[in-house]
């Protein structure tokens, strides 16, 4: 694999990702068939309960896991078919991963300045890449002149914000960020969402941030709703729209699916510009109940 410093954010894109862990319990399925597209220099917001896959989506996005059935392409690149040396090699330039917590991504000993630098390291030995400064890194997330400090002197926002240089450090074209303002009060969050937006806008990087919180879906702009392992709706300019899956079918809003349950009959009807589903019937008392022993 040809690493390079991206001129513009990379474009990802899954199709039928499955994967599943293996417990002592059995197995679990945490991606149950995702399909989904990012354009090149896209920012999106992943949401969705604990539990539902978001995690284990940004995790084989970065390159940190393998799915166990599907294709996942970042750039060029199918990430299924990468040796264990090109992932690492992809985890050192093209994609970058912010881990929830700021204290995970940096160590607290030394300087910010050198915390981006560390990060450069790998990146830096390889032939034709051009990084750069720490300073510039820091710059960019708005910690201009931070550079001699050290994460413990910062605030919470400023933290998540030096989190973001290290994760910017290499240049990636896709930048994968956990969490990154669930302990921060409003100004933090502002802070940090205003900091997304500029590496956007001046780098044209592909932003992916997994957040609960619904008003940073907004901000960004597309928010994608992952339910049960696959993706159950998306958001565009407050609007949420459902999604059909590439096995044709739709997962219904939570109370939708309330007013109508597990085997409801509906009448498509469609025009070249839209569909209509109308509820038919509901199903009886007796299949509920048989539809409720199988979910069992």
């Amino acid at each position: 694999m040809t690493a390079r410093v991206p001129d513009e954010g990379v474009a990802v894109t899954c199709h039928r990702l499955i994967h599943i862990y293996s417990t002592g319990a059995g197995d679990v399925v945490a991606l149950s068939g995702v399909d989904l597209h990012i354009s090149p220099g896209e920012m999106l917001a992943l949401v969705g309960p604990s539990g539902s896959g978001k995690s284990t989506l940004v995790s084989i996005l970065g390159g940190l896991m393998r799915p166990s059935a599907g294709r996942v392409y970042v750039g060029d690149h199918d990430l299924s078919r990468l040796s264990t040396t090109e992932l690492a090699t992809l985890r050192g330039t093209m994609v970058g991963t912010v881990l929830q917590g700021a204290e995970r991504n940096l160590l607290p000993y030394v300087s910010l300045a050198r915390n981006v630098w560390m990060a450069q390291r790998s990146a830096a030995r390889l032939a034709g890449r051009r990084l750069d400064p720490p300073e510039a890194v820091l710059d960019l997330v708005g910690l201009a002149g931070a550079g001699a400090r050290r994460a413990g002197d910062l605030t919470p926002g400023q933290r998540q914000r030096a989190a973001l240089a290290q994760g910017l450090a290499a240049g990636p074209g896709l930048l994968l960020v956990d969490e990154p303002t669930s302990q921060l009060d409003s100004a933090g969050r502002d802070e940090v969402l205003a900091a997304l937006d500029t590496i956007n806008s001046e780098r044209g990087t592909t932003v992916v941030v997994v957040t609960h919180d619904a008003e940073v879906g907004t901000r960004l702009g597309r928010a994608v709703t992952i339910r049960d392992g696959r993706v159950g709706a998306e958001g565009r300019d407050g609007r949420e729209f459902a999604v059909v899956a590439g096995d044709g079918t739709i997962q219904l809003p939570p109370e939708t699916l309330a007013a109508f349950p597990p085997g409801t009959l509906f009448a498509v009807d469609h025009t070249e510009d839209s569909i209509t589903l109308d509820a038919t019937a509901k199903p009886t008392a007796s299949a509920q109940r048989q539809d409720g022993r199988a979910e069992r």
